[in-house]
């Protein structure tokens, strides 16, 4: 950890204890997520003590309790409570591997944002033991730039990453992700075949912090409203279909979750999947969550479209073809639907 927290309590306890602290946010860092603003003007604090603090409701803003995704206006005031906090150990430059993989990563850089097709399995903030998420990494490598994510991408999600260079350009499209202005589209396969058709699913979702500060996402009425449009793209039978999901609001493991709600989980997740099918897929090859931030695009407001989009990493179009392949064994007749060979049909006696 790069930090150790002591409990507040114990008289005994090493570290610095902060004094509460109050601030004015300028129209520079307007735009940002409270978790973020609180984040760094706590010096490297865990990440996961900045949510439980927030949760908690000690950070307040104009006087009221925020949530973490609360987006900050120019001269909102901004309270954050005291914390104690170990001085981190400087984790040093980043990994030679992971350099390697961020650089290959970068599919386009202008004067105003980088894109990334980031790899699964790669955070995009360190924390939890994590020294380097895919920004510390870049911030380390690019000392000279404000860089900033514009975005968030599960670990276990592929695909395309925004990365604002600039605070400017930071609040540009953080406005005109609040406006519905960034369209972001999904690669996912999910369970079963998809019968819905072109399916809009508006269910609010609600975040809950377990102990230990595990974050789980449910379908609830007193969630934030959640909206997300399934359409299906390729069948295999009756086991999975490769569905498109276009985001309408972009709420934590909000995909995972309005799949799972509709019956329909995504392969490979481990948190609202279906463990019988994911291991089904596992025989197939399948080693981590089926889920690619497949293209983002938006109009820049001072004039222009802007559009990227990346293909299914090798290691998810492989299942695909795999799973093709046994679907169309199975249509034949040399396969049962369970993947087994069906039994010869014994001699009758005479």
């Amino acid at each position: 950890m790069p930090y150790v927290e002591d409990p507040l309590e114990e008289p005994d306890a090493r570290g610095t204890r902060t004094e509460v602290q109050h601030f004015e946010v300028s129209a520079e860092e307007a735009g940002q997520r409270l978790d973020n603003y609180v984040h760094k003007r706590l010096s490297g604090v865990p990440r996961s003590r900045v949510y439980r603090v927030i949760r908690k409701g000690e950070v307040r803003v104009n006087g009221r309790r925020a949530g973490p995704e609360t987006r900050l206006e120019p001269h909102d005031r901004i309270r954050i409570p005291p914390v104690r906090v170990m001085p981190r150990t400087d984790p040093g430059q980043p990994p030679p591997q992971l350099c390697a993989t961020l650089a290959k990563a970068i599919i386009y850089e202008d004067d105003r944002l980088l894109v990334l097709d980031k790899p699964a399995g790669l955070a995009v903030h360190g924390g939890s033991g994590l020294s380097f998420g895919v920004i510390e990494a870049l911030r380390r490598l690019r000392p000279n730039e404000s860089l900033e994510l514009v975005h968030r991408l599960d670990r276990d999600t592929s695909g395309c990453l925004l990365v604002a260079r600039d605070a400017g350009t930071l609040r540009t499209l953080h406005a005109l992700m609040r406006g519905d202005g960034v369209e972001k589209r999904y690669l996912a396969l999910v369970r079963g075949k998809w019968e819905l058709g072109a399916k809009r699913i508006d269910v609010p979702l609600r975040t809950d912090t377990r102990v230990g500060g595990e974050r789980t996402v449910r379908a609830a009425s007193s969630g934030k409203r959640s909206v997300s449009e399934f359409r299906p793209v390729q069948f295999f039978g009756r086991a999975a279909t490769l569905v498109e999901v276009k985001l309408r609001t972009g709420r934590t493991h909000q995909i995972r979750v309005h799949a799972q709600h509709a019956a329909h989980p995504v392969a490979g997740d481990d948190k609202y999947g279906d463990a019988s099918f994911n291991e089904a897929l596992r025989e197939l090859g399948l080693r981590r969550m089926f889920l690619h931030a497949h293209s983002l695009s938006f109009a820049w407001p001072q004039g222009g479209e802007f559009s990227v989009s990346t293909p299914l990493p090798p290691e998810l179009a492989v299942v695909l073809d795999e799973l093709g392949a046994r679907t169309d064994r199975t249509r034949r007749g040399e396969l049962r639907a369970d993947g087994n060979r069906p039994r010869a049909a014994r001699p009758r006696a005479r």
